[in-house]
């Protein structure tokens, strides 16, 4: 059993509540667009982190971190990447990346909006965990932690924080 913190769209800053809502989990993944590496640097001084690049991240990001990553949690097949979209709206790379490699949870980011919805067609769970950052038209900062065990992805939690507060 694994304890996932997932957060994407951090924007150069890290909320201070990321510390206590993601505590008892194992690693945190976050989706891209960090906007600093310092923002890694952060989370890896708690927990085990993987991570893949979005569109605003520079060098420093993208020399660490991977466009797509693909990995087995548990009996979990995880895709993560920056953009991808959600059921019936993948962007195009993300699709041939659903096809290529059979994921049983996509991960991605770029929208800042929330979702977490099951792809019948596919037959995979899809998290997007909105903007865990202060940039953006979100209204608020999301965050989700969720547990793997075995096959099952159980337990979702999300964070939802007033956007401009706490910082």
């Amino acid at each position: 059993m694994k304890k996932i913190g997932l957060l994407s769209d951090t924007h150069s800053i890290l909320h201070p509540k990321v510390f206590d809502f993601f505590s008892k989990c194992d690693e945190i993944w976050h989706a891209g667009d960090l906007g600093d590496i310092a923002v890694a640097d952060q989370i890896r001084e708690k927990w085990p982190l993987r991570a893949v690049y979005g569109n605003i991240d520079g060098r420093d990001v993208r020399m660490e971190f991977p466009e797509i990553l693909v990995f087995t949690v548990e009996n979990v097949k995880v895709l993560m990447t920056h953009i991808g979209g959600y059921p019936g709206k993948y962007d195009h790379r993300a699709m041939r990346n659903i096809l290529q490699y059979s994921p049983q949870l996509f991960i991605c980011g770029h929208s800042h909006i929330l979702r977490v919805m099951y792809d019948k067609k596919h037959g995979f769970l899809c998290i997007n965990p909105g903007a865990a950052g202060n940039y953006g038209a979100q209204l608020s900062i999301t965050m989700v932690r969720f547990i793997i065990d075995g096959s099952n992805i159980r337990d979702l939690d999300v964070l939802d924080i007033p956007r401009g507060t706490g910082y």
